[in-house]
């Protein structure tokens, strides 16, 4: 059965926030306890705003801190909290998530960080103020392909955008661009660099494109990201109808912001939907995204089919399709250098919790030193 054939008259008091059919027959159980339904629209410190049926209530998730920090309270959960009259009220569970936004954290520990469940779409904000990073946005979109869904399957990646939450592109500040050809070629470069991903220019102080994405976000709950002075509080003001994120400029010198969004919120859209803003991100730490990565760089993963070696590394092998496609033309180098850098940067994420993965690693390299040392004999003419 569709997720739509499950949504509830709009009367319900929690249908504007994503409440439907299936989430009703989730939460039966505890219904049949008393405790009432709700979704977290802002953590805080321990405690959280959930909105119930009878309005926002302060919860405190003492009674939910896991073991595991990816399934620690995030805006977006729903969850089932204290009925009225019990003073103070906490989150007694999490409902099982359907999909949840997870990046790699800057710390030497290989943990995730949840920024955002339950999300139908991704929206990736990038700043047109400064000359666009290809890079950046492919590493965004291979996070976003991986979006994992459910609470068994929160650490797998492997979800393709057409089951989950699906990704799209919105190219901010769209009035400074000079000119209509110039932005028509830079929404063109990011289509390439976003295969099968939808590309959106937008100017939040011209109006441009903002009824387009409105109407595209109207369908569920959305996550704004990108990095700090890309445009996504402003973007959230517009889109919302009224200033309820902080605001401040961007410097000149790099188009960077400071941290006006310091927590994630969710926020109802006149339009329909709910927007979920988040701070700006420094770092993009791929998390368990290799599927995502293979989905961002078809291309490359059908030229790879090709070569004469089925392990081929894409590096200097005879009969190497990449590399061939590449030479041709055909395929720029910047995209394979890129393809190389994120598998490489997973690969690593994934050996720090993976014994088997950093075994084959040393195996790896064990391999092409090996490979490297004859090549340097054969040239200098001693053979084994």
């Amino acid at each position: 059965m569709s997720f739509s054939s499950f949504r509830l008259p709009p009367a319900h008091p929690l249908a504007l926030y994503g409440w439907d059919g299936e989430w009703e027959a989730e939460f039966a159980p505890y219904a049949a306890q008393g405790l009432l339904p709700g979704r977290v629209v802002r953590v805080d410190r321990g405690q959280c705003d959930v909105v119930t049926p009878a309005g926002v209530i302060r919860a405190d998730t003492e009674f939910v801190v896991p073991r595991d920090p990816m399934k620690v309270v995030c805006t977006g959960d729903w969850v089932a909290v204290d009925p009225e009259g019990d003073d103070p009220r906490y989150v007694r569970t999490l409902l099982p998530r359907r999909t949840a936004f997870v990046r790699s954290t800057s710390s030497k520990r290989s943990e995730g960080q949840v920024l955002a469940t339950n999300i139908d779409y991704i929206v990736i904000c990038v700043s047109l103020a400064l000359e666009l990073d290809l890079g950046r946005i492919e590493r965004f979109l291979a996070l976003a392909m991986s979006s994992s869904t459910g609470e068994a399957l929160l650490h797998t990646s492997g979800l393709s955008w057409e089951s989950g939450a699906q990704p799209l592109v919105v190219l901010t500040k769209a009035d400074l661009v000079p000119d209509a050809a110039t932005l028509g070629h830079l929404v063109q470069d990011v289509e390439r660099a976003a295969p099968g991903v939808s590309v959106l220019p937008v100017s939040s102080s011209a109006g441009e494109g903002l009824d387009v994405l409105a109407a595209v976000l109207s369908g569920g709950t959305s996550v704004l990201l990108g990095q700090s002075g890309a445009g996504k509080s402003t973007l959230a003001n517009v889109l919302v109808g009224e200033d309820v994120m902080d605001v401040r400029a961007a410097r000149d010198v790099d188009g960077k912001g400071r941290h006006t969004t310091t927590t994630r919120n969710l926020l109802v859209l006149p339009g329909g939907g709910v927007l979920i803003d988040t701070p700006g991100l420094r770092g993009v730490g791929l998390w368990d995204a290799e599927t995502g990565v293979g989905q961002v760089f078809s291309e490359i993963e059908e030229l790879a089919a090709d070569c004469r070696f089925h392990d081929c590394a894409h590096v200097a092998e005879p009969g190497c399709a990449v590399l061939a496609a590449v030479d041709s033309g055909a395929l720029p180098e910047r995209r394979l250098d890129s393809y190389r850098k994120l598998l490489r940067e997973n690969q690593r994420i994934v050996a720090k919790t993976d014994a088997r993965a950093r075994a084959e690693i040393r195996r790896e390299w064990k391999r092409k030193g090996a490979e490297g040392r004859a090549a340097m004999d054969a040239k200098r003419g001693r053979w084994h």
